[in-house]
């Protein structure tokens, strides 16, 4: 990871539209901290280009030719690599935009989001700390969980009800409401530190790669009501 000041977070830009890549390329370019390294013109191209630049975070957009978003997210994650994914969509209520934090995708972000929210975005993804816009990101999943079908697991719930401990099925429903790791601390009354133990354990005991795909697990195993 480079976001500790040993170098450059290393951005992919995969989106169909010129215009886009060469304007998100130019205001992250301007970024001290922040470098793109390629451009992919749609999900194919961006699947490849991911195994041979190794970047850290990729700007996909959902609808592009030959292999679209979700599934180039799906086999990006699936490759076991540590590039995270932040989608690109147009609406912040968009099925699609769900789909692909279902196949792993870290967070989403607004194409018409400011230089600052952009750069903000790719920071908060590379060091998957938190969820990304979470007010917007939960409204998303509440939205769409009432769609999904029930949880893929038989007895998921039992599962986590089991595997986890009290507390750190407690810290699972606050990820998913969107608390970040310092509103978690003072709610529960703990230090920070304690709070990112757990998280970390929650993530290893259910197998999720980021927080992004255990406030999805939460949703998806009712632990947290839509409301």
């Amino acid at each position: 990871m480079t976001t500790d000041g040993k170098g450059a977070i290393r951005v992919l830009i995969a989106d169909d539209q010129m215009m886009v890549r060469e304007g998100f390329s130019v205001l992250l370019n301007a970024m001290p901290d922040i470098e793109v390294v390629g451009e992919a013109v749609n999900g194919r191209e961006a699947v490849r280009q991911v195994r041979e630049l190794a970047p850290d975070v990729v700007l996909m957009d959902i609808r592009m030719p030959e292999l679209n978003g979700i599934e180039a997210t799906r086999e990006i994650v699936a490759a076991d690599g540590a590039a995270k994914v932040l989608v690109l969509t147009t609406f912040d209520l968009d099925e699609y935009v769900y789909q692909a934090l279902r196949a792993g995708a870290s967070g989403f972000l607004l194409k018409d989001a400011s230089a600052r929210q952009l750069a903000d975005g790719v920071r908060v993804v590379a060091a998957g700390e938190a969820l990304l816009a979470p007010s917007v990101t939960r409204r998303l999943i509440t939205e769409f969980s009432r769609l999904t079908e029930p949880p893929r697991l038989a007895a998921t719930g039992q599962a986590v009800q089991g595997d986890l401990t009290e507390r750190e099925t407690e810290v699972l429903v606050l990820i998913a409401r969107g608390l970040s790791n310092a509103e978690m601390a003072q709610r529960l009354v703990v230090a920070e530190s304690t709070v990112k133990t757990h998280v970390s354990r929650i993530l290893v005991k259910l197998g999720l790669r980021d927080r992004t795909q255990a406030a999805v697990f939460a949703y998806e195993a009712r632990l947290v009501t839509p409301a």
